[in-house]
């Protein structure tokens, strides 16, 4: 396991990191640890395209079902003469 040293913390981000680590139970380093991992993780995570996200938010509705046309054969080309 790797370590790290932050110096130059402010004196109030530390008492909240402090008050923060107490509210969950745990010592100022593990609450640390978990800050940090959430934030990489968050970091790492890939963002869902604009059309992800449409269709996620739609999901729970259902879809549709569309008959779909039936094919014609292909019109002749234009003729440029």
């Amino acid at each position: 396991m790797a370590s790290i040293t932050i110096r130059n913390l402010e004196d109030d981000v530390k008492t909240r990191l402090r008050r923060r680590a107490a509210g969950h139970g745990r010592s100022m380093e593990e609450e640390a640890r978990r800050i940090l991992a959430e934030a990489v993780d968050r970091e790492a995570a890939p963002e869902k395209g604009l059309g992800s996200a449409i269709h996620e938010l739609f999901k729970p509705l259902g879809g549709v079902d569309l008959e779909l046309p039936p094919r014609e054969p292909m019109r002749e080309p234009p003729r440029l003469d």
